[in-house]
């Protein structure tokens, strides 16, 4: 029995890992990053990679090394209960509700809408994301082959087009970064603006799902004992970072590089197609739907997969994997002709709930054993996170909601809170509720 991890697997589980990670927004988003930064691109992009990477590769290390069984498992660490409503909300954003149908309509968004008249783009969309959806629903029929799957085809196709637009773009590239022009709220706080953009990727909640992936995909090599399998994520992880630094670099890079030369985009699928448009005309117009749609099927694949296990593990007297599978795809293909903008402005308030509930839970993880694994830290530190994230959920609403005078009363009193304006107004009674949480636990023993 295999007792550590060796460097072939470690590079293959770092692959599929990567590969489920890397989807529809970590290639948008970036690049949308860096046209708005301009010339505070770097320190945007500093921002974005610890919401894009380091809250993921912790999620996936918390996994881990608090030997659960997934997100319900160490969710429940603060009430069974709210794991479970947790546990569904999360999924249902990173699945079926946003992330899943953002997999096909970007794909469809960047590789075909261009080159198809206004009148078609209802039928073509259909048409696209049924295809879409039927090869990533195969894919996912068998999930025992994920690795097989997504670590030695999908990903190193992608990879490989990918690379071939970003070191052109590197050794070309369309303008200096230097007299860029900085745009919006990049101008005053760039890095907690990249910050709070990282949240787009959803990948910090994608690390609590596909956490239980790799830990089993260990335990099929043969690594099965806690301390073994908390280090061979390590260095899987080291894998999945290694490649998203240098990967979200380049799009950055990218797109802050272009802004001089093209327009702002609406949105990084947008700026993408140009740049691709750019350098290579008609066949750019062909690798990037090739880069886009890999990019995006195989996280698609992950997505089905890990969505399905959970609801089938966390509700076993409804339906196995399978049915699962095809309701949580049907669910996507419908949710998926509403269109990106729409998918995108839609989720933006779900994400500035969930994100400080998923980086609390990961930081309480690590903090754990300092306070012995006490409930009610876990507890107060959590409710005061709800609390305080409802807040920066509401200021994110669309326009028609938010600009109600009940919102705005609301969000005049939220706007007391220190960070608020910076879509961080849960940081400082989230650290106020694990002192609280503390100070309870040392004298009830809770």
């Amino acid at each position: 029995m295999q007792q550590k991890l060796s460097l072939s697997s470690s590079i293959l589980i770092g692959s599929m890992l990567f590969g489920m990670f890397f989807g529809a927004g970590n290639l948008i988003f970036p690049v949308h990053m860096g046209q708005e930064a301009g010339a505070s691109v770097w320190l945007a992009t500093a921002g974005f990679l610890i919401t894009a990477i380091g809250l993921p590769f912790l999620g996936v290390v918390a996994i881990g090394i608090s030997r659960s069984n997934g997100l319900f498992d160490l969710a429940s660490r603060i009430h069974p209960t709210y794991a479970k409503l947790f546990t569904v909300l999360l999924y249902l954003t990173i699945g079926p509700a946003f992330a899943l149908p953002r997999t096909a309509t970007v794909s469809y968004q960047i590789g075909l809408a261009p080159y198809i008249g206004e009148a078609y783009q209802t039928m073509a969309l259909a048409g696209f994301t049924l295809a879409f959806f039927v090869v990533a629903l195969f894919f996912a029929m068998n999930p025992g082959k994920l690795m097989v799957y997504i670590g030695k085809l999908l990903n190193p196709l992608f990879l490989l087009f990918l690379a071939v637009l970003l070191v052109t773009a590197l050794l070309a590239p369309m303008g200096s970064i230097a007299g860029a022009p900085v745009s919006g709220d990049y101008v005053s706080h760039a890095f907690f603006k990249g910050f709070t953009e990282g949240y787009n990727t959803m990948d910090a909640l994608a690390a609590l799902a596909f956490g239980i992936v790799v830990v089993r995909a260990m335990r099929e090599l043969g690594v099965t004992e806690p301390s073994a399998i908390a280090g061979g994520i390590v260095k899987s992880g080291i894998v999945t970072v290694i490649l998203m630094v240098v990967i979200y670099g380049f799009l950055a890079y990218v797109g802050a590089s272009s802004v001089t030369t093209l327009t702002l985009s609406a949105n990084g699928g947008i700026a993408l197609a140009q740049t691709a448009d750019y350098y290579f005309g008609s066949v750019g117009a062909v690798l990037l739907a090739v880069i886009v749609t890999l990019a995006c099927l195989k996280t698609a694949v992950g997505l089905i997969s890990a969505c399905s296990e959970t609801f089938a593990d966390l509700f076993p007297a409804s339906m196995s994997y399978k049915p699962y599978a095809y309701v949580f795809t049907v669910v996507s293909f419908l949710i998926g002709n509403v269109g990106l903008t729409q998918i995108i402005t839609l989720a933006i308030p779900i994400l500035m709930l969930l994100y400080p509930l998923t980086i609390t839970l990961i930081l309480l993880t690590f903090l754990s054993p300092l306070f012995h694994h006490r409930r009610a830290v876990y507890a107060w530190t959590t409710g005061f996170a709800v609390l305080a994230a409802v807040g920066d959920a509401l200021n994110t609403l669309p326009a028609v909601l938010a600009h109600t005078a009940t919102v705005q009363s609301i969000l005049a009193a939220y706007g007391q809170l220190p960070f608020f304006d910076i879509g961080m107004g849960w940081v400082v009674p989230s650290i106020i509720g694990c002192i609280i949480g503390c100070v309870h636990a040392t004298f009830s023993r809770a």
